[in-house]
């Protein structure tokens, strides 16, 4: 499709309402092209993580370098189980429902679990009233205030860099993910799913400390796991905490506005496109997430006006972190220190 083609009919349509319409265009995928993008990226991480093992293993301390590319085919795996739950990976489901369990394995996420709470996150993004689930907890100022002291420094504490992009992929991927106490109304499915999850790691850990031994094992996949825990966490974050990010109360919501102005276009460079799987188009992700990722950048070619939308850049992101509460008045996040001159 080239751009005056598809740029022609925008006129025509109602609004932002009219951009899911405008998207259903873009969601089929190329089934072909959905399994190269899993050859290479699983097949350079499983070449990856032995190689870092083997070297460890005799003594070879450089080996441990290698975890950092490692890290990076992980968390792209998770970018490609994130469209499987979409549905969007191969337009199949029970194609990506396997394909989702079986990555799950390696990437520690329960698939169908996950599935659920991320489908609520997409429901309710950017709603006051629908906060908790799949997301990253934010308080309004009104909110904040009324806390006793030890529950605020709780919520300084959790809102911490060092806590939440150093300890939180730890307690995510190693602890919580382990039991999904967040869902005990849901059924059986997220138990299942998060058992069957955990039996395939017991066996597939069982097999790679039996080939290279338990300390080697170790010395390999933590830091992978943390190492791409880390990025996912950031990625998540910064595509909803930024300065000009849209938050509102019911009856205001709007899933459109929601997903246009609550989700950012986080420019990244070429090569961390590709290992992020295209996710910083996550205002278009928003949108419609049954569009595959690697046909995200079609949206953008032919509706260049996108871009422009929670545009972020990587210098611009780093500033985020300090954005912790979201005040009313002035519809937009805030620091601490801004809430305190405030009061």
């Amino acid at each position: 499709m080239s751009l005056t083609q598809a740029a022609a009919p925008i006129s025509s349509f109602d609004g932002k309402r009219a951009w899911p319409r405008i998207l259903s265009t873009y969601r089929t995928p190329h089934r072909g092209r959905s399994l190269l993008e899993l050859a290479v990226t699983l097949v350079p991480f499983v070449g990856l993580w032995a190689l870092a093992a083997i070297a460890v293993h005799y003594g070879f301390w450089w080996g441990m370098a290698l975890t950092i590319p490692a890290a990076g085919f992980l968390l792209r795996l998770f970018m490609i189980q994130h469209d499987c739950g979409h549905g969007s990976f191969f337009a199949h489901r029970k194609a990506d429902d396997w394909t989702g369990r079986l990555i799950g394995v390696l990437t520690l996420t329960p698939y169908d679990y996950w599935r659920r709470a991320h489908a609520a996150h997409h429901a309710s993004a950017g709603n006051l009233d629908e906060r908790g689930v799949g997301d990253i907890t934010t308080l309004t100022v009104a909110e904040y205030r009324s806390l006793s002291r030890p529950r605020r420094l709780a919520y300084r504490l959790y809102r911490n860099p060092i806590v939440m992009f150093g300890i939180g992929p730890i307690w995510l991927f190693l602890l919580k993910q382990r039991l999904p106490f967040g869902m005990m109304r849901s059924g059986t499915e997220p138990w299942v799913s998060t058992m069957a999850t955990n039996l395939g790691i017991v066996v597939l850990a069982a097999g790679l400390i039996w080939l290279t031994g338990s300390s080697s094992f170790i010395l390999v996949q933590l830091p992978i796991v943390v190492l791409a825990g880390s990025a996912g966490i950031w990625l998540f974050y910064v595509q909803h905490q930024f300065e000009d990010t849209h938050w509102s109360q019911s009856p205001q919501w709007q899933f459109q506005d929601a997903a246009l102005h609550g989700s950012s276009y986080y420019e990244l460079p070429a090569a961390l496109r590709w290992l992020t799987a295209n996710i910083g188009i996550h205002h278009v992700h928003h949108l419609s997430s049954r569009v595959p990722y690697y046909r995200l950048p079609e949206v953008l070619r032919d509706y260049p006006e996108l871009r422009g939308i929670g545009h972020i850049t990587i210098m611009e992101s780093l500033r985020c972190v300090k954005l912790v509460l979201w005040d009313e008045r002035r519809q937009r996040l805030i620091s601490f220190r801004e809430a305190r001159t405030e009061g």
